[in-house]
């Protein structure tokens, strides 16, 4: 059975079982704060496990792109290495959702593992005798017994003697540190050969990391909620949150001992062993390589598709980590030094494109950004390798890599230590990983400490309102109450989190600001200072709590914010119109940022905008301005009658069953979104771009403002070029009087070059003269009146005039105090000297710093009086 088939059939049995199924949702989180990544399939009925929103379908099934490289469920050092783990992978589901309200279309134990057993055993037709199951236990701790009901409809299935009791580790799941939670009952399968059988039991190797007694599905059984002091409570309801492994049971009906050997993976693994000329299956170390290429190349392509480009911060990071991870196993194992990894995306797309049509339609871009990514880390593998021989260099007779140097090359350059060890090894040394260590855990406690943050449980006043009536489309104030509040520490600051039964402020969403206002009761005034949204819950920001938290507060949102908000949302609407009809409809929004200062947005377009394109755009969108186009707003609309009405669903966007349409002529825009809009486009003003630029490959961002502040931005631009015609009273065309200047300072800075540099070359001759010579060390130490290009030119001019010259510059300019050395490439190499680490030392003595390269360094600082002792200090450390 391929592996499409294999999804498919388990869709098509949870279908006969009365389950609707639900797409996938995206793999990056972009609304909640807690997660980064989908790293269960129950992310994304978080809330209704939370109690914060009804389920639309009280049964459901599904299969959720997840990623585990992070955190508590983190699988990235196991995955190529095993057969079983993965970053990026598939998790089949079936859930039932216990609504009060409807307990009849719901189901939990009894169902959940009597439908598991028949879907394994008699649709999949999985031999039973290879099955283990394990149930909770009990813990003490909790205060729970154990799951005796899990344990009796298991026995009415399977010999007792293949149901096992498991740990709190094992068999009961958590979705956090608290919040909903419950015991589970794991499947186990033993697909080792006959003989392996015989020697040892398989209940034996169950939960004991055996690559071929392995989990492959989880059913789970939520009815706690985890409280912050750790005690458990009940839910008001029940839930059945069931996981399993596509891949695993892909391998299962596939017959392999592999989940790197099933269809899901071979085309690509193929496709490497192709480009790279190496067979796999022949050697341990590449197939490795291989299967981790393979494994990260899934992940980064889906994170890619979901609008999650590489980058240095959050999830970008994350990504970016994989990707250069992918990246290094191919440069070290399998020898390939040039981009490769985009090579497989047209693999990848054919594999599960059809599944998957967001990873088809961005095949261009992901390659694109993929292909940067390589070229860029190529470099730096590069310059890592030549920082490392020249540490070699420099301590021939050490055998051994300092643990900092190792840590600086990683944190630095980006260059994984394993690497470093490996290179070390090749050359007979090895690495101080005790001080690599040091520096890493200094790293992660920084981190930890920046990250602190501590939370208390809600406090709940009114537990019949679960969630918040949001009214801020209609109105800027209202009349509320607060329903719960929590108190959080950060940072050793202070603020609480307050939910009120209505409110007219916005949570952050869809790329659009948080608003900003006041909680009034009586004479106390509370600063609302953002408003987020968390688990369906519109949370509001405050510094302090009323002193009076019960009965009616006046809810009022700064209006001035809101209103220069809106414009620039509106204003982003008309833009991302204007940019389909002039650069054509390829471009889609990659990301945007609404406040009430600017506009950003990203967008997927592979050139750089012409002045001429910018105008069209900005013309464009002016001209929709002053028709004053009343928008046109939609409430509850299904999502594919959406879709019919020429809205565009984005890719990485998580849709509700019905959204929200807003249209702006409809032949001009319509788009799906929930953020605050004007009333007309007239209210916008103007319009004007005031940046445009490549963020990654294939991505271009515009920042733009509106109304005051586009006002602002072309009286300041008016007032210059009026300054301008003052200073130029004599001259007509300013921008002729300017570009006359240019060439007039271009001709004089010609002209003081030349000089400086016959000053320079009279001086050579004086300094020859007065060059000491210490051992075979030809030193030179002297304050020169020149400017700092020339002195660069200069020392490099004596250093090919003069063997093994250590060269220390002295300057003052304006007050400013300047030092460079220039040592000899044979200093350098023969006594290890080296020019950044002796410039950051005699520097201390002008109260100032710098740095540069083994053979060439510069420093500037404050103290013009210090240079004599610098001079003199850099004569001493080479005595």
């Amino acid at each position: 059975m391929d592996s499409n088939s294999v999804r498919q059939t388990f869709f098509n049995f949870f279908e006969s079982k009365k389950h609707t199924i639900v797409a996938s949702a995206p793999m990056v989180i972009k609304n909640d704060p807690t997660l980064m990544f989908t790293n269960a399939g129950m992310n994304q009925f978080k809330n209704i496990f939370l109690g914060n929103s009804k389920p639309t379908d009280v049964r459901v099934v599904n299969t959720q792109k997840c990623l585990r490289v992070s955190g508590k469920h983190n699988d990235l050092e196991e995955v190529g290495h095993d057969t079983y783990h993965h970053t990026m992978f598939e998790m089949l589901g079936n859930w039932s959702f216990g609504d009060p309200t409807r307990p009849a279309g719901g189901y939990f134990k009894k169902e959940a593992i009597e439908w598991a057993w028949e879907l394994l055993t008699e649709v999949y037709k999985i031999n039973k005798e290879n099955f283990y199951v394990t149930v909770f236990g009990g813990d003490k701790s909790d205060g729970i017994h154990e799951d005796s009901e899990a344990y009796k409809y298991w026995k009415n299935i399977i010999p007792e003697d293949r149901i096992l009791y498991g740990s709190k580790k094992d068999n009961f799941w958590e979705m956090g540190e608290n919040g909903p939670c419950g015991p589970c009952s794991e499947i186990h399968i033993d697909i080792r050969d006959k003989e392996d059988k015989k020697k040892i039991n398989g209940s034996e190797l169950v939960n004991n990391d055996h690559p071929e007694v392995i989990e492959i599905w989880n059913l789970v059984f939520i009815e706690f909620n985890r409280k912050t002091d750790g005690t458990l409570e009940q839910l008001p309801a029940k839930h059945v949150d069931t996981g399993m492994g596509f891949e695993r049971l892909s391998m299962v009906l596939q017959g392999v001992k592999s989940n790197y050997d099933t269809d899901i993976f071979q085309n690509v693994i193929q496709k490497i062993s192709k480009i790279s000329d190496i067979k796999y299956g022949e050697k341990e170390d590449t197939d490795i390589a291989m299967r981790v290429i393979a494994d990260h190349l899934r992940a980064v392509v889906f994170a890619i598709a979901d609008g999650q480009l590489p980058s240095n911060i959050k999830a970008g990071y994350v990504i970016r980590r994989i990707l250069r991870r992918a990246i290094r196993y191919g440069y070290t194992f399998l020898d390939l030094h040039e981009p490769f990894i985009n090579e497989l995306v047209p693999v990848m797309v054919e594999q599960m494109g059809d599944v998957y049509p967001e990873i088809k339609s961005q095949k261009d871009l992901i390659r694109k950004v993929i292909t940067e990514e390589e070229i860029a880390f190529l470099r730096t593998l590069s310059l890592g390798i030549k920082k490392f021989e020249q540490y070699l260099k420099v301590n021939p007779e050490s055998k051994k890599i300092d643990g900092a140097f190792a840590f600086e090359l990683f944190d630095t350059y980006g260059f994984p230590v394993d690497l470093t060890r490996l290179i070390a090894k090749e050359k007979g040394w090895d690495v101080d990983m005790q001080g690599f260590n040091k520096g890493l855990e200094a790293q992660k406690n920084r981190s930890r400490k920046a990250a602190q943050k501590n939370m208390e449980d809600w406090v709940v006043l009114n537990d019949k309102i679960k969630t918040t009536e949001f009214v801020g489309y209609e109105k800027l104030e209202t009349e509320a109450e607060i329903i719960r509040y929590r108190k959080i520490t950060e940072k050793n600051k202070e603020f609480y989190q307050i939910v009120l039964d209505k409110t007219p402020f916005y949570a952050e969403s869809g790329g659009q600001v948080g608003d900003k206002g006041l909680l009034i009761k009586g004479d106390q005034k509370i600063q609302v200072e953002d408003v987020q949204k968390e688990n369906e819950l519109i949370i509001h920001f405050t510094k302090k709590l009323p002193e009076d938290i019960n009965g009616k507060f006046k809810a009022t949102v700064n209006s001035q914010k809101r209103l220069n908000t809106v414009n620039n949302h509106s204003a982003t609407h008309l833009m991302h119109a204007a940019l389909r009809k002039i650069l054509g409809d390829h471009v889609e929004q990659k990301g945007s940022l609404v406040n009430e200062n600017h506009l950003r947005f990203d967008f997927s377009h592979y050139s750089k905008l012409t002045d001429d394109e910018l105008a069209q755009i900005e013309k464009l969108v002016n001209e929709k301005i002053r028709e004053n186009i009343p928008i046109s707003e939609k409430r509850n609309v299904l999502m594919a009658d959406a879709i019919e009405m020429g809205a565009m669903a984005l890719f990485g966007e998580k849709y509700d069953d019905t959204v929200r349409v807003i249209t702006f002529d409809e032949k001009y825009s319509v788009e799906l979104c929930t953020g605050t809009h004007v009333a007309a486009t007239g209210q916008i003003g103007f319009f004007k771009i005031i940046s445009e630029g490549a963020i990654a490959a294939g991505i271009r961002r515009i920042e733009a403002i509106t109304s005051e502040k586009a006002e602002q931005f072309i009286n300041e631009q008016v007032g210059i070029v009026n300054e301008l015609k003052s200073i130029f009273k004599s001259q007509k065309d300013v921008v002729k009087g300017v570009q006359s200047l240019m060439e007039q300072k271009a001709q004089l800075q010609k002209q003081i070059e030349s000089l400086q540099g016959d000053k320079a070359q009279s001086l050579k001759s004086d300094l020859l003269k007065q060059i000491e010579k210490i051992g075979n060390i030809n030193f030179l130490a002297v304050k020169v009146d020149l400017d700092n290009n020339t002195i660069r030119d200069f020392a490099f001019k004596m250093d090919k005039e003069v063997e093994n010259l250590f060269l220390v510059l002295g300057s003052d300019i304006d007050g400013k105090a300047g030092l460079t050395i220039k040592i000899s490439d044979s200093l350098v190499k023969e006594k290890g000297l080296n020019a950044s680490n002796i410039i950051r030392e005699i520097a201390k003595e002008i109260n100032g710093g710098g740095g540069g390269q083994p053979h060439f360094a510069t420093a500037g600082g404050k103290n013009s009086s210090g240079l004599q002792k610098a001079f003199d200090k850099a004569k001493d450390m080479i005595k």
